[in-house]
C-alpha cells in the first residue's frame, strides 16, 4: 500500500514538473489531508498567503486542479535580505472518479487553508436496505 501512494505522489510530481508558468516564480505542491465521509470527500490544502481572490479551482474532464498564487508583499523602501520560508504559487492536481457529482462540488477558504468538498454522487452513497421476512 505504501509503494501505491509513492507511486501516486510521483505521478502528481512529474506531471506538475513538466508544465510551462508563465510568471517567474517558484511553483510549490501544497500539503493536503483527504478524508472521505458517509456523503462527500474532503480534501483539505494547506496554501499560506493565499486568499478566496487569489485561488483557481478548475474542473475539465475528470481532471480537478487547484491553483494558489501568492503575491509578495513587501513594505515600501525595505529589502529583504534573508529569507528562510519560500514563497511562492501553490498547484495541486487531482483525477476524480465517477463517484463525484460534478455540479456540487464547494470550495471555502480560511487563513490559508483550502476545503474542497467532493459530494458523491447518489448512486454511490451507502443506504440502507430493509430485510423483510418471507411469508
Amino acid at each position: 500500500m505504501a509503494d501505491k501512494a509513492k507511486e501516486i505522489q510521483k505521478k502528481e510530481t512529474d506531471s506538475v514538473e513538466r508544465v510551462e508558468h508563465t510568471r517567474a516564480t517558484q511553483v510549490y505542491t501544497p500539503d493536503v489531508d483527504i478524508i472521505e465521509r458517509e456523503d462527500c470527500i474532503v480534501v483539505t490544502a494547506d496554501m499560506p498567503g493565499v486568499d478566496e481572490n487569489a485561488i483557481d479551482i478548475t474542473l475539465e474532464k475528470n481532471v480537478l486542479t487547484l491553483y494558489g498564487k501568492v503575491d509578495i508583499d513587501l513594505p515600501e523602501r525595505l529589502k529583504l535580505l534573508h529569507a528562510e520560508y519560500g514563497i511562492g504559487d501553490y498547484k495541486r492536481v487531482f483525477t476524480l472518479s465517477g463517484e463525484i457529482d460534478r455540479d456540487k462540488i464547494d470550495a471555502t477558504v480560511k487563513n490559508g487553508v483550502l476545503k474542497v468538498l467532493l459530494p458523491k454522487a447518489e448512486a454511490v452513497k451507502t443506504r440502507k436496505i430493509e430485510v423483510r421476512a418471507e411469508v
